[in-house]
């Protein structure tokens, strides 16, 4: 795809734009497999890993807004993947648990990420994969502490 030439002020930030839209294009096409939105599977994974977590341990998790993540899961409850239940210490709070069918979930949305993972890296040597994985993190950790460094409006 042709860059568009006000994309030149920012080149890097362009790329990570259109591998961020391909990536998410195809993650959305197979999380629609598996009758999942894209974020279910982000929770699913948190709870394969730890079960019964309140609703704002996963949100702290996930690095999704709150509303998204309370839909997300009302529609997760509704499909039977999960339950919430209050707290039996505070009933504002509820924690999240997967049923039967969310624990089926795991080996598929396993094999969801392995897709995604072979398909992405089908070009790349090893070596190649393992210095974009420490890149993006440079870049990553760059864009969340943007606020320590100073902004280019206020160094001129």
């Amino acid at each position: 795809m042709e860059q568009p030439s006000t994309a030149d002020a920012g080149r890097l930030s362009y790329a990570i734009f259109t591998l961020a839209r391909a990536h998410r294009g195809f993650a959305t096409a197979l999380l629609r497999d598996l009758g999942l939105h894209p974020g279910q599977e982000l929770l699913l994974m948190r709870l394969f890993d730890q079960d019964g977590q309140t609703q704002s341990e996963l949100l702290d998790h996930v690095g999704l807004d709150h509303s998204t993540v309370s839909k997300s899961l009302r529609r997760m409850q509704e499909a039977g993947l999960l339950t919430r239940e209050p707290s039996e210490r505070d009933r504002r709070v509820l924690h999240v648990w997967l049923t039967d069918k969310g624990r089926a979930m795991r080996e598929p949305v396993t094999r969801l990420w392995s897709t995604l993972e072979r398909a992405s890296v089908r070009n790349l040597t090893s070596e190649e994969a393992d210095t974009f994985i420490r890149l993006a993190s440079v870049v990553e950790d760059a864009i969340a502490h943007r606020h320590t460094y100073p902004s280019e409006e206020t160094s001129r």
